[in-house]
């Protein structure tokens, strides 16, 4: 396995996990094929640095060498890693200063002797490892395992039915639960198909399918060293309104809607001929408002069921005058 590529763990997910294959994962395709998911600001890329500005009088600084691998035993990673080299002494800010930086692969610096923190990151996963540069002798090349993977996320409705990717976000949380019921987050608006390198750990991830009420969940593992890439299924479907005057009729416009659940508890309003929202599966109230008058429809949402719900004018036993209404 290469210093970058993950084995590949396929997990379809609705409430839970199920369904788990593997098979080989190349670098070329976890890392090509997914747009990257940085959480580190870009830096130059330093290959030398000094951690005491013009040094101390006959006193040389040391080189030494870091590389970083996923696992205890696997290749030493070629790509992907930002290095940070920290004085242990906090600045006037409380902050540690940063003293030296690379980004690439294996790291070489410059460093006068003393005592270090050095951080390797690989997206939001990373470890921090204290350092002591001695006065006297080399020092040996300094080997950090991170312990790491990551995951590729997607999402169907219904049974395989696509999602458009600009209708799916993901939001990824820490497995543990706080006194207070919640979960600390640890990044949010994920895209689909994005690569997400994280810790080796439980992560408790949240869907969300359009912006109404489609939300599903589930625990996915991260494994060292292993790619996991995990559909989630939500049950829900694109739904759009419309108020006609006949069967496929024109839309009316100016038409304000509210939909309502079998429980009566409102979940979107909008103004238009069309609405379009994705809902999910379930029971619900069309309720269309046009000229002072209302106009209503039950309707079913089926999963990965997209239609269009017609709410006929013409149709007496749905229509209340609002007018007489307010006198």
């Amino acid at each position: 396995m290469s210093g970058t590529s993950f084995a590949a763990r396929w997990i379809l997910a609705g409430s839970m996990a199920f369904g788990v294959t593997a098979s080989a994962f190349g670098q070329d395709d976890a890392f090509r094929n997914f747009r990257q998911l940085d959480s580190t600001a870009k830096m130059p890329k330093l290959n030398a640095f000094s951690a005491l500005p013009g040094g101390t009088a006959g006193i040389a600084a040391k080189d030494v060498l870091f590389d970083a691998k996923l696992t205890a035993d696997g290749d030493v990673m070629q790509e992907g890693l930002v290095w940070r080299v920290f004085s242990p002494i906090a600045g006037e800010d409380g902050k540690l200063p940063l003293v030296a930086s690379s980004e690439g692969g294996s790291a070489a610096f410059q460093l006068m002797p003393g005592d270090y923190f050095v951080n390797c990151a690989f997206g939001r996963a990373g470890v921090t490892k204290k350092l002591n540069v001695p006065a006297d002798g080399d020092v040996s090349k300094q080997t950090l395992v991170l312990d790491a993977g990551g995951f590729v996320l997607n999402a169907v409705a219904g049974a395989d039915q696509r999602i458009p990717p600009n209708e799916l976000s993901f939001s990824v949380y820490s497995s543990e639960v706080r006194e207070n019921g919640d979960r600390p987050l640890v990044m949010a608006d994920v895209k689909p198909n994005t690569v997400v390198r994280l810790n080796a750990g439980t992560y408790h991830i949240v869907s969300e399918y359009g912006d109404v009420n489609a939300v599903v969940r589930a625990d996915i593992q991260v494994e060292a060293g292993k790619l996991t890439q995990a559909v989630l299924q939500h049950r829900a479907a694109q739904i759009t309104l419309k108020l006609v005057s006949q069967p496929g009729g024109e839309a009316i416009a100016d038409t304000a809607w509210s939909v309502l659940t079998a429980a009566g508890d409102v979940v979107n309003e909008s103004v238009s001929a069309f609405s379009t929202m994705v809902l999910a599966e379930g029971e619900y109230l069309a309720v269309a408002r046009n000229k002072n008058k209302i106009y209503q429809r039950s309707f079913t949402v089926k999963a990965g069921g997209n239609t269009e719900v017609e709410v006929l004018m013409r149709d007496a036993a749905q229509v209340a005058d609002t007018s007489n209404q307010q006198n």
